[in-house]
């Protein structure tokens, strides 16, 4: 009889909690909050929008199911992760990127950042964001040319973003605010509609699917070292309307793999993200540090945890007379 129940016993380990959430309706929520800024993406930028985004999505769960059959893994397309990625992916490049290139991009994510790690929530870097870095080290040309909108009422094929034309001192030349808010400029596929990526951001937040903490620390910080740097309101608002801060700070920075796990941890990492950011912009030779300044705090999340840690842990002792 003891050995009967000795077997039936067997309990893994903590946390022992049920709930609604699960992993793939985490990712169908960050989709979903991912759909305003689709959809704005393929009105700014035409068919070519659509068309790099299910390829991107179609390749990364593809690559993702050819590695778990190869390695003979359990298959976790189901969970929608690789979907997230690829869909990020093609919201990190140029609508005219080519197919092949950004192909080979998802194969870096999915294989190299994710799977070789040991899968979703052991990768030490947000795949999506590694991509772009690798994409742009490998094609930097590519990633570098930027189609106008299809609403731009000039013959030009190409055009600089935003930040490019600051970079080259033009500040006459730059685009209102109001046309930054709306995404009729140059820039990467899904970074360019301000309002889209705000009203993703904010469901998100009200879904409490991520913490406000990252996000306002990290556009808060772009915000106030562009006020001190340039002492125009004007451009510290160009500063965080322009480029990838708002795509980052709401859905790449906040991912739950690669950011801190307790809010002490979660505002250094938004306000290191910032400081980053605007260092590469202000006195960089690349004009966009949104990508770089997320994977170096990535890369110091470990250390962010053990921080925050030992800071609660002594704050309770204290408070405990310990």
């Amino acid at each position: 009889m003891a050995n009967k129940f000795h077997t039936n016993l067997i309990v893994s380990s903590a946390p022992h909690i049920v709930t609604e959430s699960d992993t793939t309706r985490l990712m169908g929520t960050v989709i979903l909050a991912l759909a305003p800024a689709w959809v704005a993406s393929i009105y700014i930028f035409g068919f070519r929008a659509l068309l790099l985004s299910i390829v991107c999505v179609a390749a990364s769960v593809l690559f993702e199911f050819c590695y778990n059959k190869i390695m003979h893994k359990t298959q976790t397309i189901g969970d929608l992760s690789a979907a997230l990625t690829g869909l990020l992916i093609a919201f990190n490049v140029p609508s005219t990127f080519p197919l092949w290139q950004a192909i080979i991009g998802c194969a870096f994510a999915i294989i190299v950042v994710k799977q070789l790690f040991g899968g979703i929530g052991r990768n030490f870097s947000n795949p999506a964001i590694t991509a772009r870095i690798f994409l742009f080290i490998s094609f930097a040309g590519n990633m570098s040319t930027w189609p106008v909108t299809r609403l731009d009422a000039t013959d030009a094929v190409t055009g600089p973003t935003p930040l490019a034309i600051l970079a080259e001192g033009s500040t006459d030349q730059l685009p209102s605010l109001g046309t930054l808010f709306l995404g009729f400029h140059g820039g990467s596929t899904g970074e360019v509609c301000a309002l889209a990526l705000i009203i993703g951001g904010v469901y998100l937040i009200i879904r409490k699917v991520i913490s406000p903490i990252i996000p306002c620390a990290f556009i808060g910080t772009v915000f106030v070292f562009a006020l001190i740097a340039t002492g125009s309101l004007h451009m510290a608002l160009f500063h965080v309307l322009a480029g990838g801060v708002l795509l980052g700070a709401f859905f790449m920075a906040t991912d739950y793999v690669t950011s801190p796990k307790l809010p002490l941890g979660q505002l250094i990492f938004g306000i290191g993200c910032g400081i980053i950011t605007m260092s590469i912009r202000l006195f960089g030779s690349y004009p966009e540090g949104v990508s770089f300044s997320i994977l170096l705090m990535n890369i110091c999340t470990p250390l962010l945890n053990n921080l925050s840690y030992k800071f609660y842990l002594k704050e309770g002792g204290a408070k405990n007379g310990k």
